[in-house]
């Protein structure tokens, strides 16, 4: 099992960056496929950015693209989303996931996902 830890969530206002963190207590090749998730109250949890270790081959959903990135430092063990020109619908709790190797890989099937980090908070006020 993967341990994830995220990091960096906080409270900015419209227009800013954040960047998040996610540790994990395994190597790369022990979590071929991670990606963000977001969950806002009352809303469904939503995949936000994947990305394929092994290739750094990356998918967005829509309503991010141009304005979030998803990177990782393999001798970390750390994946990132940089969140910039923040605004007041990104505002959700964000989730690290990891999973094994899929055909859908990047991707956002929760099922593929078997190690779920606790969250950290992103509030963006208008």
């Amino acid at each position: 099992q993967v341990q994830l830890v995220e990091s960096g969530g906080a409270s900015v206002k419209a227009g800013g960056s954040l960047r998040l963190s996610c540790a994990a207590s395994v190597p790369t090749y022990s979590r071929p496929c991670m990606a963000w998730f977001r969950q806002a109250p009352g809303k469904e949890r939503e995949g936000v950015a994947a990305i394929r270790l092994a290739t750094t081959t990356t998918r967005y959903t829509d309503s991010v693209k141009d304005r979030f990135t998803i990177s990782q430092d393999n001798a970390k063990n750390t994946l990132y989303l940089q969140m910039n020109s923040l605004k007041p619908e990104d505002t959700a709790m964000y989730y690290c996931a990891a999973g094994l190797l899929t055909s859908r890989c990047p991707g956002f099937t929760r099922g593929d996902f078997t190690s779920w980090g606790q969250g950290t908070q992103v509030t963006v006020s208008s």
